[in-house]
């Protein structure tokens, strides 16, 4: 110690009463792993992080991996025998799998475009503000809660060739030749069951694109607008590209759910007719239970496949899409 702060101490014991303790101040914990409470040990973090990791373990990891090892065998009941890679084999001369894949490919690819216009156009229907905006932002949104299996009863009856609105409509403004049974001719059915889905996740696209705009700077939309910029050239223009981002992660989204659609196809159609709506998810299904083939090696390798065709795919996507001159605002 310092002469100057041991004479500052004498002279404090020397004015404090005999017998009587001197309030020193706490002393200041050392910088160290209890000091951040960022930084703590492994046992705290284990402690937060088990109940996380056990569902994803069962739920997530350990299914994934039976599957994968499943596709090695054929499985029938408890009889388990090795084949290797020949339910692969057999996968590669699986017609209905490739109409399958090519049935989900439309599904992913070109389903997602109508998803994402439609609800951009919903929501710049209410940026410009339409009448009955704040009910017409309610019903638009209302399908986005709706289960599939409502959605796909109510949309059955829409489709009906006797009664159905749909038909009904072309017969009321003289266009009758083209009713039909949208649902039982293949080359309907699964353009029926695109526009369903879109219909029932436009709405979400809608609240997703209309957030998006209400961000947009607006000295941007003002400038626009003082250089006699018309609604179209604007859209065009301005308004998508700032929303491009936004757009695009719509899209992945969409695709990603797509590329394992199941309800919907299956309600309303089954697969049908003729293979033409069949998805892969629907396949898996039918012939691992459907099919009363009681093996469930051969649907194990389609879900690997598949599994690794999602990835791949998903990877790809957010690869080209990734934007290089970030737009910064």
């Amino acid at each position: 110690m310092r002469p100057a702060a041991r004479g500052a101490d004498a002279v404090a014991d020397a004015a404090t009463p005999a017998g009587a303790r001197v309030a020193r101040p706490a002393p200041v914990p050392k910088a160290g792993r209890m000091a951040d409470p960022r930084r703590a040990g492994l046992s705290i973090l284990l402690v937060f992080l088990a109940p996380a990791l056990l569902v994803y373990l069962g739920l997530t990891a350990y299914p994934a991996v039976r599957t994968v090892l499943d596709s090695l065998f054929t499985i029938e009941g408890t009889e388990r025998s090795f084949v290797g890679i020949a339910n692969y084999r057999d996968l590669l001369a699986d017609e209905t799998f490739r109409v399958a894949v090519r049935n989900t490919f439309v599904w992913a690819f070109v389903a997602p475009v109508l998803d994402v216009a439609t609800g951009l156009l919903l929501a710049l229907a209410l940026y410009a503000g339409v009448p009955f905006a704040r009910f017409l932002r309610v019903a638009w949104f209302t399908p986005v809660l709706l289960s599939y299996v409502v959605v796909a009863i109510l949309w059955m009856w829409l489709y009906n060739y006797d009664w159905g609105v749909v038909n009904e409509a072309l017969r009321a403004v003289g266009l009758g030749a083209l009713a039909r049974s949208w649902l039982g001719d293949p080359n309907t059915a699964l353009s029926a069951l695109i526009v369903t889905h879109a219909w029932k996740w436009a709405g979400f696209n809608m609240v997703v694109c209309l957030a998006a705009i209400h961000s947009l700077p607006s000295e941007v939309l003002e400038a626009a607008e003082l250089d006699n910029c018309g609604w179209g050239a604007k859209l065009r223009h301005v308004i998508v590209p700032m929303l491009w981002p936004t757009l695009l992660n719509l899209y992945v989204l969409a695709f990603i759910g797509k590329m394992k659609v199941f309800d919907l196809v299956w309600i309303m159609t089954g697969g049908g007719p003729l293979w033409a709506t069949e998805t892969v998810s629907t396949y898996v299904y039918k012939r691992a239970f459907n099919w009363n083939t009681f093996d469930l090696g051969y649907p194990s390798a389609i879900a690997t496949v598949w599994f690794g065709v999602v990835c791949a795919a998903v990877m790809i996507l957010n690869r080209v899409f990734r934007s290089r001159d970030r737009l910064e605002y």
